[in-house]
């Protein structure tokens, strides 16, 4: 067993290997404070001879005994995975999966294993960390090691890693990933932030990069295992060349056509008569044709973008594609909005919902509610393919997280519009940057449903072409340029400052230089798409939709919460049944209530005030004498509140018995003349006679 440590932030983080799963490829145990994963790594043996891919598979999952739970449900075993864990499985694998050496086409698969879960808020921390160990000691080929830490920001302070109750304080919190040159991975969100700070809390995250990887180098020096032999993949130049001399200028031609169905349609020519002219021996060579095809499409297009600066569609490389767009399109929904960014669309729409709408979860961390969802679709139709529709996937949960996170930060408190909100952006054609137009789309389908947003946000994902030191950042790239190029750069903010991002790369990290280029670059594209945006509506309407619930909100005592709700909820049952709203209650007294017209809403608030109104001294009420007694009569004033007639209050002339005036059950004026320290009250018919001048 070897163990490495270092302190960060005054804990010890340990790493070791030698105890656990040592069948696998590589086995390592992170701890740090109460949190304890387990990362293990295998990878076949055989190469697969099928594919042109790396088939690599991360998968991070988090065990119920970790927070000393029993899972729910009725077979009381972990089911499929969470969100949460789909989206820390794509946390994981972006900063592995590019360190991995061309050529290397063997099946490997990462599993990272939550075993004990703490208040560090650290298991996807750790996971990273975790894997790119258990990596670098195994003897799989791999390009680590890699580094992360969670940034929070809190005002113009950074907190390293900071803890359950400390992320809850945060402004701003972001994952940072990368190895000891470059940074390879950045995620994060909050209130907005400015460009500048962004880039020193990604300075602050290197350097404690750097501490995480400087410890794995010393575990890989006492326990890592020599790197198995891979052949890289050999370059048929020759091949290449016939494809060249055959098809060189039709590419040229092609790869510049606008329009992407067009464009892909003239290369699949161009392919399929290339294939005609050159495989025609008795060894099937396609593949590699088709390979060769593809490297000197890849090198076209780059090149045309380093050394002229011109892309596929005709843009300069910080041009924004052409914007239009459509609000309160679909008459049944709350909100709407049709957002086209050249060749792609996103339909989003947003339904208003009440307290009941809202998501339960039961994670590790404990239960809460989630009053803002956003629900991101990618049909086979958006791209012209032909797929069997399933539940979402990694790729829709991540991109639909992404968007959720740009926006939540403007929403309004729930205090002052007490509606649960969600958000579906259907993508009806894509060309790159979907989960852009969603953040685009959704801030207008907000507007357009009344949601009193802060501020508009916008999105737009950056690329980079980099050959040795000549580098191009791209602005609001296409599918083509996110395919062939090095960086996707997703970047969204109002014009105050950023609120979420997200970069993946493709390479071995990007520089510090190059992510403030980008950053700055994607700042005035964000500044171009707002202005478009304000075109097509400016602000929040005024007024929600018409098939919107509307929501009334009222406060009472919390000790008048159980006359509301009366005894086994049968007072706010009957409220509901008379009125049809929906009425929701809280422990502290606030009491939402929801319907489609005001009338019932009014109706439903005047009951409740009825219910909850406490008497005032001086003021005449309507009564009901509800039993007689020997002294007076208790006489209710309010639903569930009476007050003493006493005898001598009942008349001026003196009476015998009460029986003589009074009955129960008939309705009688009096007057309120005292409450005592107790709460008891006193009332007089005399008294209100006099007042009413009824002798």
């Amino acid at each position: 067993m070897t163990n490495v440590e270092i302190d960060v932030k005054g804990k010890t983080l340990n790493l070791e290997t030698g105890r656990f799963a040592k069948q696998a490829d590589g086995s390592v145990v992170a701890t740090y404070g109460d949190t304890v994963v387990l990362a293990t790594a295998v990878a076949k043996k055989e190469v697969r001879e099928d594919i042109d891919f790396f088939p690599l598979t991360i998968d991070y999952q988090e065990k119920a005994y970790a927070a000393g739970k029993i899972p729910g449900g009725f077979f009381k075993r972990e089911g499929r995975p969470g969100e949460k864990e789909t989206l820390t499985s794509r946390l994981i694998d972006r900063p592995i999966r590019p360190l991995f050496p061309d050529g290397f086409y063997s099946e490997t698969q990462g599993i990272i294993s939550v075993l004990s879960f703490g208040d560090e808020n650290i298991s996807d921390i750790l996971g990273i960390i975790a894997m790119s160990a258990a990596l670098s000691i195994s003897d799989i080929p791999f390009d680590g090691p890699v580094g992360a830490v969670r940034i929070g920001i809190v005002g113009e302070s950074f907190v390293v890693n900071p803890d359950l109750k400390e992320i809850e304080e945060c402004d701003y919190s972001l994952v940072v990933a990368g190895t000891e040159e470059a940074v390879m991975m950045v995620e994060g969100g909050g209130n907005e932030v400015s460009e500048a700070v962004l880039l020193e809390a990604l300075d602050l995250a290197h350097t404690e990069i750097r501490r995480v990887i400087e410890v794995q180098k010393d575990l890989v020096s006492k326990a890592g295992k020599a790197k198995r032999g891979i052949t890289p993949p050999k370059t048929d130049d020759d091949l290449i060349s016939s494809v060249s001399d055959i098809a060189l200028d039709r590419i040229r031609e092609a790869i510049v056509i606008p329009d992407k169905l067009q464009r892909q349609e003239a290369l699949d020519s161009i392919l399929s008569s290339v294939m005609e002219e050159i495989n025609t021996g008795e060894e099937d060579i396609s593949r590699n044709i088709s390979a060769a095809f593809k490297k000197i499409e890849k090198n076209l297009v780059r090149n045309m973008i380093l050394e002229k600066g011109i892309r596929a569609d005709g843009r300069k490389p910080d041009e924004v594609r052409k914007i239009s767009s459509d609000v309160g399109i679909l008459p049944r929904a709350h909100g709407s909005s049709l957002f086209v960014r050249g060749e792609t669309q996103a339909l989003a729409v947003v339904t208003l919902g009440t307290s009941d709408d809202e998501q339960r979860i039961d994670a590790l961390e404990g239960e809460s509610k989630k009053a803002f969802m956003l629900h991101y679709n990618f049909p086979p139709f958006s791209v012209g393919e032909v797929k069997f529709l399933r539940s979402a996937g990694r790729r829709e949960i991540g991109h639909g997280m992404l968007a959720e996170r740009a926006l939540k930060s403007v929403l309004p408190q729930k205090t002052d519009f007490p509606y649960t909100i969600r958000i579906v952006s259907d993508i009806l054609e894509s060309n790159g940057s979907s989960s852009m137009a969603t953040v685009c789309g959704g801030t207008l389908a907000l507007m357009d449903a009344g949601v009193p947003i802060k501020a508009p946000v916008a999105g737009i994902a950056m690329g980079l072409i980099k050959e040795g030191d000549k580098t191009v950042v791209l602005t609001d790239i296409l599918g083509l340029e996110d395919h062939l190029g090095d960086m996707d750069f997703k970047v969204t903010g109002t014009k105050k400052g950023i609120t979420a991002f997200q970069m993946d790369v493709k390479i071995s990290g990007v520089s510090r230089e190059i992510m403030e280029t980008a950053l700055n670059q994607a700042r005035q594209g964000r500044m171009h798409i707002l202005d478009k945006m304000a075109g097509i509506l400016a602000a929040p309407r005024d007024t929600l939709a018409t098939h919107a619930p509307r929501i009334f909100t009222m406060k009472i005592k919390t000790d008048k919460i159980r006359d509301v709700i009366g005894t086994g909820g049968k007072v706010i049952r009957g409220i509901v049944e008379e009125t049809g709203v929906k009425i929701d209650i809280d422990d502290s007294g606030s009491i939402n209530i929801a319907s489609v017209d005001e009338e019932s809403a009014q109706k439903a608030i005047s009951i409740i005030e009825g219910i909850v109104a406490e008497a005032e001294l001086g003021k005449i009420y309507h009564g009901k004498v509800k039993r007689i007694v020997d002294f007076g009569a208790f006489v209710e004033i309010l639903p569930g509140t009476e007050g003493l007639l006493h005898i001598s209050q009942i008349a001026e002339e003196r009476i015998a018995k009460v029986t003589d005036v009074l009955k129960e059950g008939e309705a009688v004026d009096v007057k309120v003349i005292e409450i005592d320290k107790m709460g008891r009250i006193r009332l007089s018919r005399k008294e209100a006679m006099k007042e009413q001048g009824v002798s």
